[in-house]
């Protein structure tokens, strides 16, 4: 059943708050604009790492031997990663002779979902009302529920178990005469559910501690609280119907697989090759892939970085601007149609000079880094600027 809070702030309150907020507006505004800043530096600098490693990689037609002559160059080469290492986790004894071995864990949690609607009153006041919804889910993490709402619900979530999920790597993988190291054993894809026949079900009893309040007519006596089934471990009384406080456990495991790297030789393993900036490049991409197919893809992935950040700036530089105009909706809310439209009003200025200052820092940016192309972004920013003039001019 939804548990339903009203609260209720005043003219006066809802003021001290939106001036009390401007500071963090302009600290957003600040971080914006610095992302903004250190993300064109850092992709200018990467794109120079990708071109840099490009012009030095060059093809290993044979790696089943240690070549000397490959000492300290970068290359690109394909092989099988393959391995003979046994992979074994401690807590339940599963072993895997594979690349990597992972354990996933969920747990049967009651999570909250809110739902808020704000109404504003007349004199300026504004009234809240936060419906919370609750309800039983697996989830990858243990859920606190001590800050829950709903008196009724608080404090209802504990776990049969404490486990954490975890990856165990292969410390030997074959890259024909080679040794891949850990960065690029890593990045190995290729997961597959395991299927599980034994554990060491000792170890786990050890690790379960039962609450009071899991079933208590049903736990007291011998009781089987640990299931095992195809993929699943299973922690609870029943795996068909789980209740609050059960876990559940799947593993997987990276089989040796076919991969194509890009990494400088060290002896007889590989490190990230480091460009005459600073930056360091290695790549491993699965299957038999080309080199200039890696180099594209590794500038394609910088790009897209590039854009997420640029986004991501422009978005906390324009919500840092609406936060610090927000006091003049307030101020204006004492009649609620004259703040919502001040608010609209305010709300597109942000948009827009955020929207420009972001082409700004990026176009500053540019003349240090891409003095060719910054040009254009200033005067795009202008356009904005010159666009939100004429806009005010006829408001």
């Amino acid at each position: 059943m939804a548990y339903t809070e009203t609260t209720y702030k005043s003219w006066f309150t809802r003021l001290k708050e939106s001036v009390g907020g401007i500071i963090f507006g302009f600290l957003l505004i600040a971080g914006g604009t610095y992302l903004l800043w250190w993300n064109e530096g850092d992709t200018f600098k990467t794109a120079g790492a990708i071109a840099e490693a490009e012009l030095q990689t060059q093809e290993a037609d044979d790696i089943t031997k240690l070549d000397p002559a490959l000492e300290g160059k970068l290359i690109h080469a394909w092989a099988f990663a393959d391995t003979e290492d046994i992979l074994k986790d401690d807590l339940f004894g599963i072993q895997a002779k594979a690349v990597k071995l992972s354990r996933n864990v969920e747990f049967y949690q009651w999570e909250e979902s809110s739902e808020t609607e704000t109404r504003k009153k007349l004199g300026g006041g504004e009234e809240t009302v936060t419906t919370y919804n609750y309800k039983t889910e697996w989830t990858s993490e243990q859920v606190d529920s001590n800050s829950f709402h709903d008196p009724a619900y608080r404090g209802k979530n504990f776990s049969l178990a404490s486990i954490k999920d975890q990856d165990i790597l292969a410390s030997n993988v074959k890259f024909g005469a080679y040794v891949l190291p850990d960065f690029l054993v890593r990045k190995i894809g290729g997961e597959v559910p395991m299927t599980i026949t034994e554990i060491d079900k000792k170890a786990v009893q050890n690790i379960i501690q039962i609450p009071a309040e899991y079933n208590a007519s049903k736990t007291s006596g011998d009781i089987n609280l640990i299931h095992v089934s195809g993929a699943m471990i299973y922690i609870g009384l029943e795996p068909s119907k789980p209740q609050v406080g059960d876990v559940r456990i799947t593993f997987e495991q990276t089989p040796p697989a076919e991969v194509s790297i890009i990494a400088q030789v060290m002896k007889n393993t590989f490190e990230n090759f480091r460009a005459s900036n600073g930056y360091t490049f290695s790549r491993l991409e699965m299957g038999k892939v080309s080199m200039s197919e890696m180099f594209d893809d590794a500038r394609k992935e910088n790009t897209f970085m590039a854009w997420v950040f640029r986004i991501l700036g422009a978005v906390l530089i324009i919500f840092g601007l609406d936060i610090v105009f927000s006091p003049l909706s307030v101020v204006f809310d004492v009649i609620p149609i004259l703040g919502d439209i001040v608010g609209a009003g305010a709300g597109l200025f942000a948009f827009i000079f955020g929207l420009a200052w972001s082409l700004i820092v990026i176009a500053v940016a540019w003349l240090r880094y891409r003095p060719l192309i910054a040009g254009g972004m200033i005067a795009a920013a202008l356009a904005l600027i010159f666009l939100l003039r004429a806009k005010g001019k006829n408001k």
